[in-house]
């Protein structure tokens, strides 16, 4: 069977699997870990493996890579990026920051690492609200997704200018979806992701990351849940919720890249180790500082 391959090369190589909660279940459930980017990072900084299997998207491998810079990092399928990280770039956050030296940069992880580079600090979505509290009195620029940028000026008032970039999968759920949802399920909780416009975040029980609508679930008491994130997760839901009953809010909630990952790939890539991340170490020392920071505050 391809599973026992698997463990067995990874234990010939010392390596260790990582995977995010957006991946294929048969993925999911060969990891050693299952996380969203927050806990992944963690385990990326502090792994005593030699190799890191980093079943994501691209950005993800090159935090881990950062994050340990002495470990060797393969990502199984080289074409899994990420479109969010590629609405910013080094060139215009530099351009940004000479025309507002004053602004403190909040950089999302969904980010690459010579834009992390110019940040002041990282943040990921489990963490995003308690790092930016800690400049509530400063001027921000929140990179690049302007969703969950513009979702915590709201609730707290704060002066934060937001990219105009976006996750293509939560950025296109509306208040209709959330609507015809309730209307099938009127006793649902709501639970959404702040990579979401706005006017739906409004509409939600609970407003969280990955792990935060994992955890915030498997807590209640509650029975039914309208799930308004990317439908990996729904894996991890069941799996903690046996009883309880998922709905996923839109059928528009699937990343075609997070899904490039097969069980096969994963093989392949402890067989070759293939594909390797590098990053430069002039920008991987910048955006070590930002991540770092990011550990510290978290």
């Amino acid at each position: 069977m391809i599973q026992d391959e698997i463990l067995k090369l990874k234990k010939e190589k010392n390596a260790v699997i990582l995977a995010h909660y957006y991946q294929d279940k048969e993925v999911q459930d060969i990891a050693d870990y299952v996380g969203d980017s927050l806990a992944l990072s963690k385990i990326a900084a502090t792994t005593d493996a030699d190799l890191i299997v980093f079943c994501g998207v691209n950005f993800m491998a090159e935090t881990a890579k950062i994050l340990s810079p002495e470990k060797k990092v393969i990502l199984p399928v080289k074409e899994a990026l990420c479109p969010m990280a590629m609405m910013i770039t080094k060139k215009k956050l530099k351009r940004y920051k000479e025309a507002n030296p004053d602004r403190v940069v909040i950089c999302y992880v969904n980010s690459y690492a010579d834009v992390k580079a110019l940040s002041d600090v990282c943040v990921t979505s489990s963490n995003a609200e308690k790092i930016i509290m800690s400049y509530k009195d400063r001027k921000m620029l929140y990179i690049p997704d302007k969703n969950l940028g513009t979702y915590l000026a709201d609730k707290y008032n704060l002066d934060i200018d937001v990219w105009p970039g976006f996750c293509c999968i939560h950025n296109n759920l509306t208040v209709d979806d959330v609507l015809a949802l309730k209307e099938q399920h009127p006793s649902a909780l709501l639970l959404i992701h702040p990579e979401s416009p706005l006017a739906v975040l409004k509409m939600a029980d609970y407003v969280g990351s990955t792990k935060g609508i994992l955890d915030y679930a498997t807590a209640s008491e509650h029975e039914e849940f309208i799930i308004g994130t990317e439908d990996g997760i729904l894996h991890p839901l069941q799996k903690n919720n046996p009883n309880k009953k998922f709905y996923i809010l839109s059928s528009g909630l699937r990343c075609y890249d997070m899904k490039l990952t097969k069980i096969e790939d994963v093989l392949y890539a402890l067989q070759n180790e293939t594909y390797e991340i590098t990053v430069d170490p002039k920008t991987l020392e910048g955006a070590k500082k930002a991540l770092d920071k990011m550990m510290e505050m978290s």
